[in-house]
């Protein structure tokens, strides 16, 4: 029986997470599998990994084949540097306490790349609030303009129709006292 480090499908359509299995290769894809070692969600960012490494490491020992994706997330998650790791010790090449050194200091670099970009992500999102804040205030700056200069046209248009209505009352009163001297 050939035995697979797969994903399995799970979620509603565009947003899937996925559960990873071990699965005989010849059932469905999201059909039985032997042991669900983990799960995947890529909806976050970074996306999110919860993976049992001791389990997927027993596994890879005994001859378990990842697919393309499933070996990519086991690389992420250092279980094929382990694997690799363990070979050295198993030949003779290093010890089993260089080999846990090495890989301790893999997952503090790793772990060092993770928080970055988390504060890098966290970073982003404030100066996209602050930009959003800053356009926010210069198109309600605009639009005051807009409302002091229109309201300043009104208060003129006004000012004109007051003159002009003071201006035709006076106009017909002097043409009135005109004819009368000339009389």
């Amino acid at each position: 029986m050939a035995v697979k480090i797969r994903l399995q499908r799970h979620g509603k359509k565009n947003f899937a997470f996925f559960h990873i299995v071990v699965a005989d290769s010849r059932s469905p894809r999201d059909g039985s599998f032997i042991e669900q070692i983990g799960s995947y969600n890529p909806n976050t960012n970074p996306a999110t990994i919860v993976l049992d490494s001791d389990k997927a490491l027993a596994w890879l020992n005994v001859g378990a084949q990842p697919t393309l994706t499933a070996k990519r997330i086991l690389s992420y998650e250092g279980v094929l540097l382990r694997k690799h790791l363990q070979g050295g010790v198993a030949k003779g090449a290093l010890t089993q306490e260089q080999a846990d050194a090495k890989f301790a200091a893999w997952k503090a670099q790793r772990d060092e790349k993770i928080n970055a970009k988390v504060s890098g992500l966290k970073m982003d999102a404030v100066e996209k609030a602050k930009a959003a804040k800053a356009a926010e205030a210069k198109v309600n700056e605009a639009r005051a303009e807009a409302i002091a200069k229109k309201k300043a046209e009104q208060e003129e248009a006004a000012r004109k129709a007051a003159e002009e209505a003071a201006a035709e009352t006076t106009e017909p009163a002097a043409e009135a006292e005109a004819p009368a001297e000339e009389a």
